[in-house]
């Protein structure tokens, strides 16, 4: 029993240990509006949600091609707080996530919700693409070669 509870510690700690930035959404909201010159990706996802789980590898391709341009990508995780440990974290490392992610605990949604766009109805996924003052907001996944599409219109601004 010593031996199976000092597994489970050697397994356990790593995930504990990682660091999640968590943010509501006034603490969010600074990372969602740059006006820094770089065009801003910024995908909201959950690990529960299918259609974000098959999409987040165009976001983390986009982020390994202009990672060295003037493109950040920055994935919300919409992940409820008690599975941060158990189920986010342990996703980030798995997957190997190199975009920078943070979750948003904000039980507020009738304030933060409209405040990201005023027709978002809070589905997932949901991406905003911008730069400076010029904005789009999806609320739709994407393929690979959409996602570099709408990536494009903002790379010729």
């Amino acid at each position: 029993m010593k031996h199976l509870f000092l597994i489970l510690l050697i397994l356990v700690i790593p995930f504990q240990n990682d660091k999640l930035e968590v943010y509501d959404y006034d603490g969010l909201e600074p990372l969602i509006n740059k006006n820094d010159g770089k065009i801003h990706v910024v995908n909201f996802w959950a690990t529960w949600c299918a259609p974000c789980i098959k999409e987040l590898p165009y976001f983390e391709a986009i982020n390994d091609k202009y990672k060295d341009g003037n493109v950040e990508v920055l994935l919300v995780s919409l992940d409820f707080p008690n599975k941060y440990d158990t189920t986010l974290k342990p996703f980030i490392k798995k997957k190997n996530l190199k975009s920078k992610v943070v979750a948003l605990d904000d039980t507020d949604q009738n304030r933060w919700i409209p405040a990201i766009d005023k027709n978002w109805s809070g589905a997932l996924p949901a991406t905003i693409i911008y730069k400076g003052d010029k904005r789009q907001f999806y609320e739709r996944s994407f393929t690979q070669e959409e996602l570099e599409a709408e990536l494009q219109k903002f790379l010729k601004l």
